[in-house]
């Protein structure tokens, strides 16, 4: 018998989980088995730790293949999930392995692993648009976003989680930035958003640190933020991170961007958990050096060359001001005052 903590992570190829991965095997007193969707990607990130982990490919919303991996579980880290815009462009999706996925995981736990500490990984977006009121607690309302199917798989996810037979822990996760992709998604956050980032190493850190720390985080939920030293407004957030990518000045017009319903904020009590777990090495300074160190200056080179087309390409992205352009008074409602 291996005296081993056996531990299952879901989600391993997502940004928060291959960082998971990577602090996990580190750890000499932990057997990992991963559980993740094959894809081309999937294969092709998780195969250098297929020597040191128990690699399962499957479907979360299948629940033969998921049984494969629910028995003798000690631990858990769930971070498996559609996020957006996928999630919103399809949420029956993103709530069948959001939401189904997490009901099939608790599920099997319970008979297999009934003793088992689930660690979930929860999003700022169940606290919906707060411009007026940026600080928050974890015992605000949840009230998401017109739209945002994302949070709504969260919220359920959560509640099945806390009517579940299983020790669990919930953490709400700030924007994790790192890896990101520019998308139409950047114009659906009105650009007075007070923002405040984590950084994929950091948030990782608590999911691993999680582990030794049961008793304190019991059948408790958290706001999992970077703290003060990583928060911005987001028009101020935009203006550097097009200097780094070799895109110049911030250029695009105000209505490019939506006025409210999107979600982010400070997190008044993320102090709670650091408290606890200690995971904080990152601020955003140290976000932005890590982005120009690993954005090539060849791409930056070509960037700057075609700067004018490439903003003309996001621009035509921009939801908002598509609603504007053909009077789309159902998305006007949903974007503008």
């Amino acid at each position: 018998m291996s005296d081993k903590i056996t531990v299952l992570l879901t989600g391993a190829s997502g940004t928060v989980g291959l960082e998971c991965l990577k602090q996990l095997v580190k750890i000499p007193t932990l057997e990992i088995t991963v559980f993740d969707k094959k894809t081309k990607a999937s294969v092709k990130k998780l195969s250098p730790f297929r020597e040191q982990v128990e690699l399962v490919y499957g479907d979360i919303t299948n629940l033969k293949q998921l049984q494969k991996v629910a028995s003798n579980k000690d631990v858990v880290i769930h971070l498996a999930a559609i996020i957006p815009p996928l999630a919103d462009d399809a949420p029956k999706l993103a709530q069948n392995v959001n939401t189904e996925g997490t009901r099939n995981l608790v599920q099997l736990l319970e008979k297999q692993s009934p003793q088992c500490f689930f660690i979930y990984s929860s999003s700022i977006s169940v606290y919906g648009d707060r411009l007026k009121n940026p600080y928050i607690k974890v015992g605000d309302p949840l009230t998401p976003s017109p739209g945002d199917e994302y949070a709504l798989t969260k919220i359920a996810s959560e509640e099945i989680l806390q009517n579940s037979k299983l020790d669990w822990t919930i953490f709400r996760l700030a924007a994790i930035m790192g890896g990101h992709k520019m998308s139409k998604l950047m114009f659906h956050q009105p650009l007075d958003t007070s923002l405040e980032i984590a950084t994929p190493s950091d948030t990782a850190r608590a999911f691993v640190n999680a582990i030794q720390k049961q008793k304190q985080l019991s059948k408790r939920i958290f706001n999992l933020g970077g703290g003060e030293t990583c928060r911005i407004p987001y028009k101020d957030f935009l203006i550097r991170s097009f200097k780094i990518y070799g895109l110049g000045e911030f250029t695009f017009p105000d209505k490019a961007f939506a006025e409210k319903n999107f979600h982010c904020g400070y997190y008044e009590d993320g102090d709670d958990l650091e408290e606890i777990l200690h995971f904080r090495q990152d601020s955003l300074d140290d976000f932005f050096q890590n982005e120009k160190e690993n954005f090539s200056s060849f791409k930056r080179l070509g960037a700057s060359l075609f700067q004018k087309p490439i903003k003309w390409y996001l621009l035509q992205q921009s939801e908002p001001l598509k609603a504007l352009k053909n009077d789309d008074k159902k998305l006007k409602e949903q974007f503008f005052n």
